[in-house]
Formats: structure tokens, sequence, C-alpha cells
């Protein structure tokens, strides 16, 4: 999910939202998407930048139903109905919040694998922004 996110700092790490660009951590090799100013597990602030497979299992999801969601997707589930969220954990180890697309709330499994797919997210102060969705693979 996500929540309001200036311009700048939008801009600023599009690269690594777009390309699925983790952080690990050079002290304890701990992997975090989005990567983070400090390690969560050691507490260190130096991460080399890693490409990572994009790809996961539901760990765990929940259906928006209409009203829900944040004003961002207003727009979105006027047209299309309920929002799909989860947690996916990423085959290198991090668990994210991860917005889920092409099925339907009733196919959705605990376990299912899934892959990282660049979607439009929503629009904020006119901008269009983008970032991964995850899709099911072998549906």
């Amino acid at each position: 999910m996500t929540s309001y996110i200036s311009l700048p700092l939008y801009a600023a790490n599009i690269d690594e939202r777009l390309r699925i660009i983790g952080g690990k951590c050079t002290s304890c090799n701990q992997i975090a998407y989005p990567q983070r100013t400090v390690c969560t597990e050691c507490g260190h602030t130096i991460f080399e930048k890693i490409p990572l497979s994009g790809e996961g299992t539901i760990y765990t999801y929940t259906v928006v139903a209409g009203g829900g969601a944040p004003s961002e997707f207003d727009d979105e589930q006027m047209m299309t109905g309920d929002v799909l969220c989860g947690v996916v954990e990423l085959t290198e180890g991090p668990r994210i919040m991860a917005r889920l697309a092409d099925l339907e709330p009733d196919q959705l499994e605990i376990g299912m694998k899934v892959k990282a797919v660049v979607r439009r997210l929503y629009d904020q102060e006119g901008v269009l922004r983008y970032g991964a969705k995850f899709i099911p693979i072998n549906l």
C-alpha cells in the first residue's frame, strides 16, 4: 500500500522500485527491499545495492473492499472494485507489502507463487506513480 509520497522522494528512489533493487547490509548480509537507511538486524548503515529476482510467494493477503482503501485508490476502486494487497515473501528473503494484480479475490492463496511487474499504481499531484505489483506465476 502507499501513503503520501512527495515528488522529490518518489523520484529519488524510482530506479530501485522499478528495477526491484534491494540493499544488502555490508555487515550482516541482511537484504532489505526497499533499501533502508539502517539495517534492522544489526544497525549498520552501509548497504550494497543488489538486483532482486522480483519473485516470491504470498505470505498473507487481504481484500480491501469498496471505500476501505486509501484515497489515492478511489478512482481505481470505482472502476475495478476490490483492491488486492498482501505480504509477499521475496525469494531473497524480505517480506514486503505489495499490491496484487491479474487475479480475482477467490483465486488468492497463501503460498501462491508471484512475480513483480511494473504497473501504474495511482495518480498523485497530477503525476502518475508507477511501481511493482505482483501477479501470479502459472495461474
